[in-house]
């Protein structure tokens, strides 16, 4: 049963004993719940939002029919699973045709009042008391499912906003990070020309050791500014993509391959989690080949001495999930909330590049990242779609 659904029975402190009385107050009620109905549309009547999105007679129809469904079901139970599931399809229609959640509150308080007053009439004090706190806990539980779906809604809208904001953030960098680039290059090409050529007089004049050494830490500079240029060319302006059906467990092994001498060097254990079958997706292999490195590397320079880095696939219907782990110190939140901003390092040698082409790569893909972490576990999961959009 949803973890959801058993922690709000265990507040409300909802149990079998409820759920008994309950069963015996549905015949009780039963014959009262068309009255009810008409109370709750009287109470939709005199609100213009309400009475606009549930008003439609042929739509007032189908619900009457619907709510007197409900008050029996719920009465009834069994309060269970596939309850839990009924009541959450209801709760996401009402998110899906735009019904604002307080009008929840009203309309339950119109049934929980229908309910007290048919059952003050019917049972004698002393049983009508404890009937109304059964009643009053189911009602707690139907609000709080139905509840759920529009903090649900909430959440995923904030998610939205927050993907646009980054992506207008990485756009803005990505069109600064072009124009810097393409300022740099000339001159840099020009400087590694000139070096070259005195790199050859040193050699031709003997090789003067007090020459050689300022050459040689002059090169090996222009050769990092390079590989810096490179990546922001490639996170500025990332051909596109060139996607037909790979085997996403033979790119994952050749990355590791790859990177298995530096696991080796760093006393690191790396290993590959999964069935060992063929993973079938429509990809751009050379990307995600860059995607996986960039995670792989990551979690090798973040694990301790004698860690281990977990490479992990798996498939739903429509995703292919990609989750590499490692037993590192863990990820900061500040530091998780700047981690695909161009230039943001914290190791010394960084660029700061490597997960902001990630997520641009990701994001090509049509794919999301998800971060989870703490002190000696993290574990990033990149999902993309098996089949492209009109694949």
């Amino acid at each position: 049963m949803s973890d959801f659904f058993d922690e709000c029975k265990a507040y409300v402190g909802f149990g079998p004993g409820d759920a008994a009385t309950l069963a015996a107050l549905e015949p009780v009620l039963a014959p009262h719940f068309a009255a009810i109905c008409d109370r709750f549309y009287a109470a939709v009547a005199t609100n213009a939002t309400a009475s606009a999105i549930l008003g439609d007679p042929a739509r007032s129809a189908r619900l009457r029919v619907t709510l007197i469904d409900w008050m029996g079901s719920g009465l009834r139970g069994p309060h269970d699973e596939a309850f839990y599931q009924k009541r959450s399809r209801i709760g996401a229609r009402h998110v899906s045709i735009g019904l604002p959640q307080h009008y929840m509150f009203t309309a339950m308080n119109v049934v929980r009042q229908g309910y007290a007053a048919y059952l003050a009439r019917a049972l004698p004090p002393a049983e009508a008391a404890p009937a109304v706190v059964a009643v009053d806990k189911l009602l707690d539980l139907e609000l709080a499912i139905m509840l759920r779906h529009y903090q649900l809604d909430s959440e995923e809208r904030l998610l939205v906003r927050e993907h646009r904001i980054q992506d207008e953030k990485l756009g803005a960098m990505r069109t600064l990070t072009a124009g810097l680039a393409h300022e740099v290059r000339n001159p840099l090409n020009a400087a590694k020309l000139q070096l070259e050529l005195v790199s050859r007089r040193i050699k031709r004049s003997g090789d003067d050791p007090k020459l050689a050494e300022p050459t040689r830490l002059v090169h090996d500079e222009l050769e990092r500014l390079t590989r810096l240029l490179n990546e922001l060319l490639s996170f500025a302006r990332p051909s596109s993509l060139t996607t037909v059906e790979h085997d996403v467990v033979a790119v994952v092994r050749q990355v590791m391959e790859v990177e298995r001498p530096l696991a080796v060097a760093r006393d690191i254990e790396l290993a590959l989690h999964g069935d060992g079958g063929a993973l079938p997706a429509e990809i751009d292999a050379g990307k995600v080949h860059q995607i996986v490195q960039n995670l792989v590397r990551n979690a090798i320079e973040a694990a301790p001495a004698g860690g281990h880095v977990k490479v992990a696939l798996a498939t739903t219907l429509t995703d292919l999930m990609i989750g590499v782990s490692d037993d590192g110190p863990g990820i900061a939140p500040e530091i998780v909330a700047r981690i695909y901003e161009p230039f943001f390092s914290t190791k010394e040698s960084g660029t700061g590049m490597g997960m902001a082409i990630v997520h641009s790569l990701v994001t090509q893909h049509g794919g999301v990242i998800d971060i989870a972490s703490r002190a000696g576990a993290t574990t990033i999961t990149v999902a993309l779609p098996r089949r492209q959009r009109g694949g």
